[in-house]
C-alpha cells in the first residue's frame, strides 16, 4: 500500500530508523525526499498531571511561556530567527505530555532544532512576557466562563472526575488559580520536570536518517536531569451509582448545550479499536452516527449532536455532546440515551460495520499525505507503545472486529443509567 506521498510502503520497522540516545531521548526519523520540507514533533513528561492542584494550570502556563525567551535570546530574537527562515516552532502543555512541533526547509533543520533544544533547556521566563501571556489566559478563561459549550464540558468533568483526580482540572487553569501562579512557580516547574526522561522526538522529511540523528544528539545528548520524576498513577474512581446532572445557568443565552457520558478506554487498553468503531458508529461517521441521524436530523432537536472518544493515556472521557433549544434539553437526553442503550443492547449491523472499517482503513492514506501526519502517527506508535509495523497491521485489525467484539466494547464501557450529565444554558 503507498501514500500519496509516493512513498513506495506504510511507516515500518524496516524504513523507521530508531535510536535511543544515551540519555532515554528517542529519536524516530522516516527519510522523505518527495518534498523539500522537514517536520519534527514530540513529547515530554510535563503535562498538568505532575502539578499541585492548587497550582492548577501551572504546567499549561510554564510551556507556553518557553517561547517568550531564553536565556540568551528575547522573544523577538526567537521569532526572527524563525521568520527569516519560514520556519515554524511550537511548544504546548498536555494533560500528561508537553508536545512541540516544528517545521522548515531541510536545510534548516539545525536552526529548528537549535530553537527547540533553547527553549525547552533554557527558558528564562522574562516577567514582561510571562505577565502578557497570563493575561491572555486570562481574557480566555473569561470568554469561556461565558459559552456554554465550555462550560458544559467543564460541568461534566467535574462531576465525573472526583476532586483527587487530575481529569477533574482544566489543563489551562481557573480564574481563581492562573493570577496567583508566580515566576518562581514556573521557574521550580520547569526545573523539575523538563529533562530527557520519557523524551521523544520524530523526524519526517527531506534528511537521511543519520543526518538527524546526528543533529538531535548535538542538541540534546548532553541533557540531564536526575531529578525528574516518573509520572504519577491515577486514582482510581468509581461511576455515580445512577444518572447525574450538573447544571450551569448562563444569563441572556439562547442555546444550552449537553455534554454527558462517561469515562472511555484509554489509548493503551486492547478494546480502543473495537471502541472506536462502535462510537463511529454511534455518533461519527456521515452525519454524525446514529445520534446525528435520530438526535439533529430525523427529529431537529439539536444544533449539533455528535459522540467522542478521547482515548489518551488514561481513562478519558466518552461523550455525546449537543447543541439544543432550551425547550429541547431532555428530550435530546432521553432520545441519545436510547442510541446508547440500543448499542449496548443489539449488535451492530453487518452493513454498519463494513462501512466504518472501510472508511476508517480509507482515510489512513490521507492522513499520511504530509510530513505532518507521517510524524503525528509514527509519535503515537511509539509513545503508545503499538509496535513500529502497527500501520502494515493496521487493514487487518480493523477488520478483525466483528459486532460481537464491538457490543463487548460498548456493554464494558457505556452504562446509560449511570451516565454524567452536564448542561449549560438559560436558566
Amino acid at each position: 500500500m503507498a501514500t500519496a506521498t509516493g512513498i513506495q510502503s506504510l511507516p515500518n520497522a524496516q524504513n523507521i530508523t530508531r535510536v535511543v540516545l544515551p540519555n532515554g531521548i528517542v529519536v524516530l526519523v522516516y527519510e522523505n525526499f518527495a518534498a523539500q520540507s522537514v517536520v519534527f514533533t514530540g513529547t515530554l513528561n510535563a503535562g498538568s498531571i505532575f502539578e499541585p492542584f492548587e497550582k492548577n494550570g501551572l504546567a499549561s502556563l510554564t510551556a507556553a511561556a518557553l517561547m517568550r525567551g531564553t536565556k540568551t535570546r528575547d522573544f523577538n530574537t526567537l521569532a526572527t530567527i524563525q521568520e527569516d527562515i519560514g520556519a515554524d516552532v511550537n511548544v504546548g502543555g498536555g494533560t500528561f505530555k508537553v508536545s512541540f512541533s516544528g517545521k522548515s526547509l531541510a536545510e534548516d533543520l539545525n536552526v529548528t532544532l537549535d530553537v527547540l533544544a533553547d527553549v525547552l533547556r533554557h527558558p528564562s521566563f522574562p516577567e514582561q512576557q510571562v505577565e502578557r501571556l497570563r493575561a491572555e489566559v486570562i481574557t480566555g478563561l473569561k470568554m469561556r466562563e461565558q459559552d456554554t459549550r465550555s462550560r458544559a464540558n467543564r460541568a461534566f468533568t467535574q462531576a465525573l472526575y472526583p476532586p483527587n483526580h487530575p481529569y477533574h482540572y482544566p489543563r489551562s487553569g481557573t480564574l481563581q488559580t492562573v493570577p496567583s501562579l508566580s515566576l518562581d512557580d514556573l521557574r521550580a516547574f520547569h526545573a523539575t520536570h523538563y529533562g530527557p526522561r520519557g523524551m521523544i522526538i520524530v523526524i519526517s522529511g527531506a534528511v537521511k536518517a543519520a543526518d538527524a540523528v546526528a543533529l538531535v544528539s548535538r542538541y540534546f545528548a548532553d541533557w540531564d536531569n536526575p531529578g525528574q520524576p516518573e509520572p504519577p498513577v491515577l486514582p482510581d474512581f468509581s461511576l455515580p451509582p445512577t444518572i447525574t446532572r450538573s447544571r450551569v445557568a448562563l444569563a441572556g443565552k439562547t442555546q444550552s448545550d449537553i455534554v454527558m457520558g462517561v469515562p472511555g478506554p484509554s489509548r493503551l487498553s486492547p478494546d480502543y479499536q473495537a471502541a472506536t468503531l462502535a462510537n463511529s458508529i454511534l455518533g461519527q461517521f456521515g452525519m454524525m452516527g446514529r445520534i446525528g441521524n435520530v438526535v439533529r436530523e430525523q427529529l431537529g432537536l439539536a444544533y449539533y449532536a455528535y459522540s467522542a472518544m478521547e482515548g489518551g493515556h488514561g481513562p478519558g472521557p466518552w461523550t455525546i455532546a449537543a447543541g439544543v433549544n432550551p425547550a429541547n434539553v431532555e428530550l435530546a437526553i432521553d432520545r441519545a440515551l436510547e442510541q446508547v442503550r440500543r448499542i449496548i443492547s443489539d449488535p451492530v449491523t453487518a452493513d454498519e460495520l463494513a462501512d466504518n472499517q472501510s472508511y476508517l482503513v480509507g482515510r489512513l492514506p490521507l492522513q499520511l499525505e504530509a510530513n505532518e501526519g507521517l510524524v503525528g502517527t509514527i509519535l503515537n506508535m511509539e509513545m503508545y507503545n503499538l509496535g513500529l509495523d502497527y500501520l502494515l497491521h493496521y487493514r487487518d485489525m480493523v477488520y478483525s472486529h466483528t459486532p460481537l467484539s464491538l457490543l463487548e466494547a460498548t456493554q464494558k464501557y457505556l452504562h446509560p443509567d449511570r451516565f454524567v450529565i452536564g448542561i449549560a444554558g438559560p436558566a
